[in-house]
């Protein structure tokens, strides 16, 4: 061996190691020192994994259903879970709204003449303190598996839309606008040509007064009725009703109106007014149902179209907390049969004189409600637990647990391997369920550790048995599965 192969020998033997050393180094000092990005695109590849649980569902805000070839197809809107679909009745159900940026549902409604077509409404319009808003009014146009945003964007809330039966690029909306602050964009609004310009066809009187319903008969389409509603909620107080509310008739499709009051028609009670909720029968387009809420509140029936009132039930259910209990529903083929959602589902069956309590042992809290056209026996039903559906016009309910749409306040884990999920629920108790579990986190693997309106909820991290719920000490029986 030569001295310079030698030398050559030594240097990889030598040298080479500390060489590679240095470069790590200058490698790990560069990337010290190189700041870390962390964004919306660093977890975009990691999907939403849905955990439930149906047990316990969540607020259903707004539901339309429509049956071809007799087989029942369900679009449900929840408060703050999306749209869901189901075309066989309710057996199943896939969320179709995941991909927009809001989540809250104040309308659904699928257009008569093309039931490819449908009409969402975005924002809870059932005026609590805790809604939330939306951004506008979505159309689909395959049946709900693509959406676009066709506008309206800063009405945040949205009550009714309506479709004409025989023009369905002629949709009238309600909208009734900032809860907590005035703005424009509210009242009844009006398309002509499926959503691509609005008109406000329908002012309110000042910035806090928007459109609280709307309704129609499918047989007379350009009859609607309308109602204006002055509002404002405050962190302190809610104020429901003002100079701005009031109820209105147009027979040109939306195009003009005029005001029903107890100066233009007879028997309806003096202003000021609040939260007007409206019905026309589908059967009987002369009749009409409003509940009033005034210092005289009650339900009132015109069977003139709206020239002439009587003054019906005023019962307690019937007038309670109208800014949340602010829709009726008449039976498709009986004028003088309508359900009245509230704290627990009414029903007259005398044309509104008396309500009787049919939804048995429902969660309670029902906002909507469908009955089918071609046979009224089948209703289903929206409540703050979910959906129900009766086979015998109302009388017995089956509760639908297959839709996850559980309003959680607030969330939080434990230490455990796999984790657990601990949370408060709108009107929904606290529960506690799995993050994973093999096959899947069913119904099965939640359970319910609290009753009432839930709110905080996390283990005792000294003591695994002991969990704080609300502010208050709630001990386990058993250890916490």
């Amino acid at each position: 061996m030569t001295a310079r192969a030698g030398y050559s020998a030594y240097f990889l033997q030598s040298c080479l190691p500390l060489l590679c050393l240095l470069s790590l180094w200058s490698a790990r000092s560069a990337l010290a020192q190189a700041p870390f990005k962390f964004d919306a695109a660093t977890v975009s590849v990691l999907p939403a994994r849905n955990i439930g649980s149906a047990t316990m569902s969540g607020r259903i805000a707004a539901l339309d259903a429509v049956e071809q070839d007799g087989r029942i197809s369900v679009f449900v809107g929840a408060a703050s879970g999306g749209v869901w679909k189901s075309v066989n009745g309710g057996t199943t159900y896939k969320a179709v709204f995941d991909r927009q940026p809001v989540q809250s549902i104040g309308a659904v409604t699928i257009d008569p003449s093309n039931p490819k077509t449908i009409w969402v409404g975005t924002g809870e319009s059932w005026m609590r303190n805790s809604v939330s808003v939306g951004d506008g009014v979505y159309k689909s146009t395959d049946g709900g598996e693509n959406w676009t945003n066709v506008g309206l964007k800063d009405s945040e809330h949205i009550a009714k839309i309506l479709i004409d039966s025989t023009d369905g690029n002629s949709v009238l909306v309600c909208a009734p606008g900032h809860l907590w602050d005035d703005n424009d964009e509210r009242g009844v609004y009006k398309t002509a040509d499926g959503g691509k310009t609005w008109r406000k066809v329908l002012a309110g009187a000042n910035g806090s007064t928007g459109c609280g319903m709307m309704a129609m008969s499918r047989q007379e389409p350009k009859t609607v009725y309308a109602s204006l509603w002055d509002f404002r909620r405050q962190g302190w107080t809610f104020r429901s009703g003002g100079p701005g509310s009031g109820m209105y008739k147009s027979t040109d499709g939306g195009e003009h109106w005029t005001e029903l009051n107890d100066r233009s028609a007879k028997g309806l009670p003096e202003k000021p007014w609040g939260r007007v909720a409206l019905a026309v029968a589908p059967s009987k387009p002369q009749v009409v149902y409003a509940n009033i809420e005034s210092k005289h509140s009650a339900l009132y029936r015109s069977d003139d179209g709206g020239a002439t009132w009587t003054r019906l039930d005023a019962s307690n259910y019937v007038i309670w907390r109208p800014f949340y209990f602010g829709n009726l529903i008449v039976d498709p083929k009986d004028e003088n049969k309508a359900f009245k959602p509230d704290l627990i589902l009414l029903l007259s069956v005398n044309g509104g004189k008396s309500f009787s309590m049919v939804s048995g042992g429902g969660h309670g809290d029902f906002h909507d409600l469908w009955i089918n056209p071609t046979n009224p026996n089948v209703v289903i039903a929206g409540d703050d637990g979910g959906l129900w559906r009766s086979e015998d016009g109302g009388n017995r309910w089956k509760h639908q647990m297959n839709l996850p749409v559980s309003q959680f306040y607030h969330v939080s884990t434990d230490d455990a391997d796999p984790y657990r999920v601990y949370g408060g629920l709108q009107d929904n108790s606290s529960w506690v369920g799995d993050s994973s579990y093999p096959g899947g986190v069913s119904n099965s693997r939640w359970e319910n550790m609290y009753d009432g309106d839930g709110f905080w909820m996390f283990e005792d991290p000294s003591d695994h048995q002991t969990l704080h719920a609300r502010g208050t000490i709630h001990q386990a029986a058993s250890p916490i599965p």
